[in-house]
């Protein structure tokens, strides 16, 4: 969710920064640390960028001072784990926020809590659970990839109501106003960027399957763990 410039009161803009700093420092270390360890997934790493970025700057209006879209941050969850994705994510938010006019810098501490760190952690955790309940690959994906999004649109609708409570009802009748507004959209892009982030995932399996065994994404049959024991023995 893009929640837009000045939308949100001065106190409320600040303390949501101050909630996603140290998310986003610790992605900081996560990525360094991964990219220097692991160059070869540079490439891998900045697909999954550019997957959130094209995603989230597809937007349609919804609700005054903010909008629906997908966000992408799914399948970056799934690859790298969500602390990276904090920081895929703050990056996306800014550059759109200063190119596109999608969202703000004021607002930007609030847009990285609800899109870059709760979205991929609740993805995440839900393709694990899955995971280890032996789902499909696939059906893990596309849950993952649907909960990151509607996670998303639940903590903007928190954020947009504890800033504007409703006169009458107060926080649960404005989260329940925001909150069905949303939906109206926000489902049916949930549904669709699973499908999509699946379809991604099936390439990706296709081309780039050791890279993805090494993240655990896929896991080595046993012949092939049997080559690589070999391999290392020999190289010994």
């Amino acid at each position: 969710m893009h929640i837009a410039e000045g939308f949100l009161p001065p106190a409320h803009a600040v303390a949501w920064g101050v909630a996603s700093a140290p998310f986003v420092v610790h992605g900081a270390r996560s990525l360094v640390r991964d990219v220097r360890e692991h160059p070869e997934s540079t490439l891998l790493l900045g697909a999954s960028g550019a997957f959130t970025f094209v995603l989230s700057a597809l937007k349609l209006p919804s609700v005054t001072g903010s909008c629906s879209h997908p966000t992408g941050t799914g399948l970056g969850a799934i690859l790298f784990r969500p602390p990276v994705m904090a920081v895929l994510g703050t990056i996306t938010l800014l550059f759109q926020a200063l190119l596109l006019a999608h969202g703000g810098l004021t607002t930007l501490g609030a847009n990285v809590f609800s899109m870059a760190i709760v979205g991929p952690w609740a993805g995440y955790a839900v393709y694990r659970l899955l995971r280890r309940y032996d789902l499909p690959l696939m059906g893990a994906v596309f849950c993952a990839a649907f909960v990151a999004d509607l996670s998303t649109y639940c903590v903007t609708s928190v954020q947009l109501a504890l800033a504007f409570p409703d006169p009458g009802s107060g926080f649960l009748g404005a989260l329940g106003k925001f909150g069905s507004i949303f939906a109206v959209t926000q489902i049916p892009l949930a549904v669709s960027e699973g499908l999509l982030t699946v379809l991604v995932m099936r390439l990706l399996v296709q081309s780039s399957k050791g890279e993805l065994t090494r993240l655990g994404v896929l896991v080595a049959s046993a012949a092939g763990k049997k080559r690589a024991e070999s391999a290392q023995a020999v190289a010994r």
